[in-house]
């Protein structure tokens, strides 16, 4: 076991103590993100799922558990949310959880944020729907910290990179 892994798992076990006393949404998005990194640091598909789910688990509890909390908070957990479920979609390949993630996600539209909006183009092409891949990708560009490296690399918009209004998004806000 690597020494990240076992800081990342002793982090786990404190995270978890602090549950106990005094759980707030901050300290969920903590112990979901630590189950997170643990799906990433895994080489082994059940742990991977394992700690997916419960992440997962987490990250709906306290979107719906806390009465109120700041939007920023509420978009984080979302958004934490809305990328474990695209890992599930990445191990598994099971359109469902692209179709969670913008469930989760399109509600949240209106607020003109870079991830959202690169996570519901990203379900989108996971689930091959061409024109809103685009209409999202549109979007995202149209934010300030777009970053057309991350869209040129990332294997879920292979398929549109080929595409001639992919190649004119990206050469117009590459100048």
């Amino acid at each position: 076991m690597s020494t990240e892994t076992q800081q990342v798992i002793a982090r786990i076990g404190e995270t978890d103590q602090l549950f106990l006393s005094n759980n707030t949404p901050e300290l969920a998005l903590e112990r979901a993100d630590l189950r997170l990194q643990l799906v990433v640091l895994s080489h082994i598909r059940q742990e991977q799922l394992h700690f997916l789910q419960e992440a997962i688990v987490l990250l709906e509890q306290a979107r719906i558990e806390y009465e109120e909390m700041p939007l920023d908070l509420y978009l984080n957990l979302s958004l934490y949310l809305a990328k474990a479920y695209m890992i599930y979609f990445e191990l598994s390949k099971e359109q469902r959880f692209a179709l969670i993630t913008q469930q989760i996600l399109k509600p949240l539209a209106y607020n003109d944020h870079l991830d959202i909006y690169f996570f519901l183009a990203y379900a989108s092409a996971a689930k091959q729907e061409p024109a809103l891949t685009r209409h999202w990708l549109k979007k995202y560009v149209s934010c300030l910290d777009h970053d057309l490296e991350l869209l040129q690399a990332h294997p879920a918009f292979a398929i549109a990179r080929q595409e001639d209004w992919f190649k004119l998004l990206i050469q117009s806000k590459a100048h």
